[in-house]
């Protein structure tokens, strides 16, 4: 029987789907996500989505959901296939819109135990929303009175009396690296936290491990808990502060750590070979317009007065000549999948060959002044290895805006990475809900196609599989992907807690047997033994 896992402020579900894609004995699932509880409604959609997927998954109806995600069906159509409409009755359980903190305690408390089903073995997992720790939020608002009495530095709390209230096993809860500095009231945050999930409650106690370091709350250092999703394997600079929480009194041993990659993955073997398409005008696009527009920009770089100069408007007038791309890409674009002969791991990963083509990869609308920003930056990183900040574009090129002009020499440019280019030979920086707003922070890295990133691409990056299907307009997809645990790094750590909870069962299967060889061989003593023999559910994936 699969672990239960409880998942609170679940976002879109890239946690749980880490969790859910660990296999065990037989191929079968080693977790199975009871309950997952989010409380924005678009998000609360795709995670019913994502139920419904891994329900059909292994049968033959699982042909209904790729054809409602290719466009193929309407929703309504979708929903009243018989197994489908089945599907969705369970998934409607699993998935729960619900915001902790507001809605009613106990009614939460009765769905987590018919979720758990009685087994007392289970994993909690999930995380706190992160505002008030991020630095980015703190930084907006510096000069809020009101910031240090903000609700969310405590949802955690809500986190913390499920873990009181229902006793998981094991949890595991990620938020922003922010929460190491935050303070509250001239108070650690992080400090705060630590002691309440490791005693949090009478007769309950947690040893908060790190999945990078050996040790426990006393001999880690706080910045040991922080986990550089670059080094495992996925094409992002994400680093989040993730604990693993551990019940004491159950012996489990020291888990193995995550296992560094010796090469990062970068973000062109994530997205590259996504089909090539073109970025839209936001006033009078057409392709001729298009066109126009991009091949305007060597006349911007003329005057530049810096000594690559001439390389850059030769570049620039190149990628420009090669510029043919014509669609702007859609909802689905059918496309025949081609299996490497070695494919990576993070290929292995993201393809679908029953899925035939490509989900949600259509390009957003620029200003004409802002494609011609975006391919001086895309040349320049094409050429350079690295992408230029405001503070060396071409005069012509600097936006109209006084965040971007240098009045004296004494200045600086406050958002000097303002138009920052994603560098194919390396990892993506951290994709955040901001790139719902605009794309000038994730530009392709591909001049010729002189745009921002799709939400796939965006979605690669943070490692969510190509069947994974976002609900919502564009924006709201941008920022689901953005507020996301990428999956691919939650699969690992799924795979250090199926050892420790295996451990765990090898030595209660041992005192077992060590109690059951004290005693002389009854009927009562054979049935114990033979129960005690069980097979563990090996560590597969």
């Amino acid at each position: 029987m699969p672990v239960p896992i409880i998942d609170l402020f679940a976002g879109p579900g890239g946690l749980g789907e880490g969790f859910a894609s660990l296999k065990g004995h037989k191929q079968q699932p080693f977790f199975e996500i009871g309950l997952s509880i989010e409380k924005d409604e678009v998000a609360h959609r795709t995670l019913t989505l994502r139920a419904v997927f891994r329900r059909l998954r292994g049968t033959k109806s699982i042909r209904h959901y790729y054809s409602y995600i290719r466009g193929e069906i309407d929703e309504r159509t979708f929903r009243e296939i018989p197994a489908v409409a089945s599907a969705f009755e369970h998934a409607a359980k699993e998935a729960r819109c619900l915001e902790l903190g507001k809605s009613d305690e106990s009614s939460i408390d009765e769905e987590i135990q018919a979720a758990l089903k009685g087994q007392k073995t289970w994993v909690l997992i999930g995380g706190p929303p992160c505002q008030a720790y991020s630095l980015a939020g703190r930084s907006r608002r510096v000069n809020d009175k009101s910031f240090h009495k903000d609700e969310k530095h405590f949802l955690y709390k809500e986190y913390l009396r499920i873990i009181r209230v229902h006793r998981p096993t094991i949890f595991v809860m990620e938020n922003v690296k922010g929460l190491l500095s935050s303070k509250h009231s001239g108070d650690s945050m992080f400090e705060k936290i630590i002691a309440d999930l490791s005693s949090p409650g009478e007769g309950l106690e947690y040893e908060i491990r790190s999945f990078t370091k050996c040790g426990d709350g006393e001999s880690l250092k706080p910045s040991d808990y922080i986990i550089q999703a670059e080094d495992y394997g996925i094409p992002q600079s994400r680093h989040r502060v993730i604990l693993l929480g551990v019940r004491k009194g159950e012996g489990v041993p020291q888990q193995q750590l995550l296992i560094r990659k010796s090469k990062p993955a970068t973000v062109r073997q994530a997205i590259d070979e996504l089909p090539r398409i073109r970025s839209r005008l936001s006033r009078g696009d057409s392709l001729e317009a298009w066109r126009k527009a991009v091949q305007s920009t060597p006349a911007y770089i003329k005057g530049w007065g810096v000594g690559m100069e001439s390389e850059m408007i030769e570049a620039t007038r190149a990628f420009a000549a090669s510029a043919t791309s014509i669609t702007t890409g859609g909802a689905f674009i059918p496309r025949i999948y081609k299996r490497p002969k070695k494919p990576t791991e993070l290929q292995q990963w993201l393809h679908d060959r029953s899925l035939g083509g490509v989900c949600q990869h259509e390009a957003r609308a620029h200003m004409a002044s802002d494609l011609a920003r975006y391919l001086f930056s895309a040349t320049f990183a094409h050429l350079n290895d690295y992408f230029p900040r405001l503070d060396i574009f071409p005069p012509k090129l600097l936006p109209d805006h006084i965040n971007a002009r240098v009045v004296s020499e004494s200045d600086t440019i406050p958002f000097r990475d303002r138009f920052r280019v994603q560098c194919r030979n390396e990892p993506a920086t951290t994709i955040v809900a901001h790139i719902a707003k605009d794309g000038h922070y994730y530009i392709h890295y591909d001049p010729s196609q002189c745009r921002s990133l799709t939400v796939r691409e965006a979605a690669r990056l943070q490692t969510f599989p190509d069947n994974y299907f976002f609900a919502g307009n564009r924006t709201e997809q941008y920022t689901q992907v953005g507020n996301a645990v990428p999956p691919l790094l939650a699969n690992k750590l799924a795979k250090i807690v199926r050892s420790l909870l295996n451990e765990m069962n090898r030595r209660k299967r041992r005192l077992g047997n060590d109690h059951v060889n004290s005693k002389p061989m009854d009927s009562s003593r054979r049935r114990v033994t033979e129960q005690a023999q069980v097979p563990l559910l090996a560590e597969t994936d």
